[in-house]
């Protein structure tokens, strides 16, 4: 009986805590949306940075790259190399054809290919990583200082605090069936 309630009481639980995890974590995304787009462009409009452009990336992303690698290499490199195509000074290189590079902190990265000329021909890109969203759950905004004479309560982040939420209801719920 009781491992009918606990079954009963803790599977709404992990089911919450499952969708929350899912979307806490980023996506993977495939450089320019297919297998071997890494490449010299054809034209202006065949450029990554186009594709770029169009999509939305966030912090905890990851970029793949899909190529042949005993011909081509990726380099993410600062911006005035990227603008110089100096492949001499890269801040990380990937040789391996199958690259994952994971979007750790917002604003630009700039990328190249390694391949001697490649860059000079356009194949380059720029992904801009959109900062975090801080989103205000459960907390009406600060009244107007005219309303109210005291200091104000500085706001938590929205997922920090859904976090911890969900950790102390996870908690309560496994500490008071036991």
């Amino acid at each position: 009986m009781a491992a009918k309630a606990f079954s009963r009481s803790i599977t709404p639980s992990l089911v919450l805590l499952f969708i929350f995890l899912s979307f806490a974590q980023g996506k993977e995304i495939m450089v320019g949306g297919k297998t071997g787009a890494w490449k010299i462009p054809s034209s202006e409009s065949d450029s990554l940075n186009k594709w770029a452009e169009k999509a939305r990336f966030q912090i905890g992303d990851s970029l793949v790259w899909k190529y042949d690698g005993g011909k081509d290499s990726v380099l993410q490199v600062s911006k005035e190399d990227y603008t110089s195509c100096n492949t001499s000074n890269p801040i990380a290189e990937y040789k391996d054809g199958n690259t994952k590079v994971k979007l750790e902190n917002s604003g630009p990265y700039f990328f190249m290919s390694g391949a001697k000329g490649h860059c000079e021909q356009g194949q380059k890109m720029i992904v801009v990583v959109m900062s975090q969203k801080h989103r205000y759950i459960g907390i009406s905004p600060a009244p107007s200082p005219v309303d109210f004479e005291g200091p104000a309560v500085a706001p938590t982040s929205g997922v920090a605090g859904l976090k911890a939420g969900l950790l102390v209801t996870v908690g309560v719920l496994v500490l008071g069936l036991f």
